[in-house]
């Protein structure tokens, strides 16, 4: 599913300027870091939720200055829809770790 996913989202026209793995990282990063936090402090995770879901409000920003594309957006939506508890949280990170290593993959510069 991770590697399907990125084979979308990297496309067939590598000189497009959406979708950069480094805008991507930044996504994958805050991902990361939220799972982190939760991990640490489980009991705090319907006070973290909030901010997590926000993730999606910053990918359809990104996508309005065109660093990503909709394929992006709607993954990062699809797999935020998701999570619902700390273990949610912690399979969605493990599935974009995964992604990211397939993107890089599939769009190496």
């Amino acid at each position: 599913m991770a590697q399907q996913a990125a084979k979308l989202i990297a496309g067939d026209d590598f000189r497009k300027n959406d979708n950069k793995p480094t805008q991507l990282r930044k996504f994958y990063d805050e991902i990361v870091l939220w799972d982190t936090k939760v991990i640490q402090q489980p009991d705090k995770f319907d006070e973290y939720l909030p901010f997590i879901r926000m993730i999606n409000a910053k990918a359809a920003y990104a996508k309005g200055r065109k660093l990503v594309d909709d394929n992006f957006v709607e993954l990062i939506h699809k797999g935020l829809q998701q999570v619902v508890c700390p273990q949610t949280l912690h399979t969605f990170k493990l599935f974009m770790e995964a992604f990211m290593g397939f993107y890089k993959q599939e769009r190496p510069n």
